[in-house]
């Protein structure tokens, strides 16, 4: 896993307790981002983040704060700046116009719910306004061969991480012309994380106007399909966050204190190797040696 960090900001304080908040970025990968070789050529049901093959898709992706989110461990104001997802293009699609929306959530569960009758539900993300909205053009031909990146950009109002916390990421896409195309099998990289995404595609009902069926939050096959034994695909994050560290100031002020000489309370200066029972005064503070 590759990670990398720069310094953005410094506060420096000039008293003895002082301390600099430097505010750092850094990478995490799910899987193997960079590296990612292994493409998912099963249904389109179930595959995440997205499929083009039906004109509406939605897919919820659970990332694991003691699995996934282990570097942030440690850091202090993790805030996410940007999620990216790659998958390889092999031309099999006309060019996309798609309506995207991104939804972000945190949650306690470490996994799906189930209902009485077994079915695997889907996080409530509709409770809460989208985190990103806007509009997705894939050049299908013009990037044949290539890796293609669908990337939430969260740096206008980045995402806070709450230690402990997992992370519900819904992506709800809606074509705004006909999706068809040649074959059915939609190649994303996945990094082999299975029962962590669940996805749901139709051509005609939105995850939208799903989600106000008597049906939602099942995972449910009342219309085209919904894929619960979905691969996690690999995801690239980005994040900032602080930690704190002694300002070089309070570590030359500390120092000089300790050097400071000792003055009895008749203001005459002790030798500090040799001194007996009392009250003194020591960098400018009283202390008592026995």
């Amino acid at each position: 896993m590759k990670k990398f960090y720069m310094m953005l900001a410094a506060v420096a304080a000039l008293t003895v307790s002082a301390n600099a908040q430097d505010v750092l970025t850094g990478t995490i990968n799910v899987g193997d981002y960079d590296n990612a070789t292994n493409f998912y050529n099963g249904s389109y049901f179930d595959m995440a983040p997205a499929n083009f093959y039906l004109n509406h898709y939605g897919s919820q992706m659970l990332y694991l704060y003691d699995t996934d989110f282990t570097d942030f461990e440690g850091k202090n104001d993790v805030k996410i700046t940007k999620i990216s997802y790659k998958f390889y293009d092999q031309a099999i699609y006309s060019d996309i116009t798609a309506n995207v929306k991104y939804y972000l959530q945190l949650v306690d569960e470490t996994e799906f719910q189930t209902d009485n009758s077994g079915n695997k539900l889907y996080f409530d993300c509709f409770s809460t306004e989208p985190v990103v909205e806007g509009e997705f053009y894939y050049e299908a031909f013009s990037a044949y061969g290539e890796d293609v990146e669908m990337t939430i950009d969260l740096s206008n109002a980045p995402f806070a991480i709450t230690p402990g916390k997992n992370l519900v990421v819904t992506a709800v896409i809606d074509m705004t012309g006909d999706c068809t195309a040649s074959s059915d099998d939609a190649p994303f990289y996945t990094s082999g994380i299975s029962n962590r995404a669940m996805t749901y595609s139709d051509n005609n009902i939105s995850f939208t106007d799903y989600a106000n069926d008597a049906d939602y939050p099942k995972c449910s096959s009342t219309y085209s399909g919904g894929g619960t034994r979905v691969n996690m695909p690999v995801t690239k994050i980005e994040y900032t966050y602080t930690e704190s560290t002694p300002t070089a100031i309070t570590e030359i002020e500390s120092e000089a204190q300790n050097d400071a000489p000792y003055y009895d309370l008749m203001g005459r200066k002790m030798s500090a190797s040799n001194l007996p029972a009392g009250i003194y005064i020591h960098g400018g503070k009283k202390v008592i040696v026995k």
